[in-house]
């Protein structure tokens, strides 16, 4: 998916302040959590990948924006109108 925006120099440019590796017995299955610096300032990423014939590709990536614990009121009060519409659109589609 990324890659055609990477070859155009329009992808994100993510500089890891800390990352965790671990590796499966076989090798061949890597999960890992890192601290990454961002135009979002700090974000943690987390994912799985695994290797192949043709190297690793990854198998699931999560990004999320870090927020303190006294801040947390702050964005879940910026947040909370936007959600509650999502929330309501979703549930609606479960019935």
């Amino acid at each position: 998916f990324s890659k055609p925006y990477f070859d155009k120099g329009k992808a994100w440019n993510f500089t890891a302040l800390e990352r965790n590796i671990y590796l499966n017995e076989n090798k061949d299955l890597a999960w890992f959590d890192e601290l990454l610096d961002t135009q979002m300032e700090i974000c943690r990423g987390s994912g799985v990948i695994r290797l192949t014939k043709d190297g690793w590709k990854v198998q699931h990536y999560v990004l999320s924006i870090t927020i303190p614990n006294p801040k947390v009121e702050k964005v879940v009060n910026i947040k909370k109108e936007i959600d509650s519409l999502l929330k309501q659109k979703l549930n609606s589609k479960t019935e």
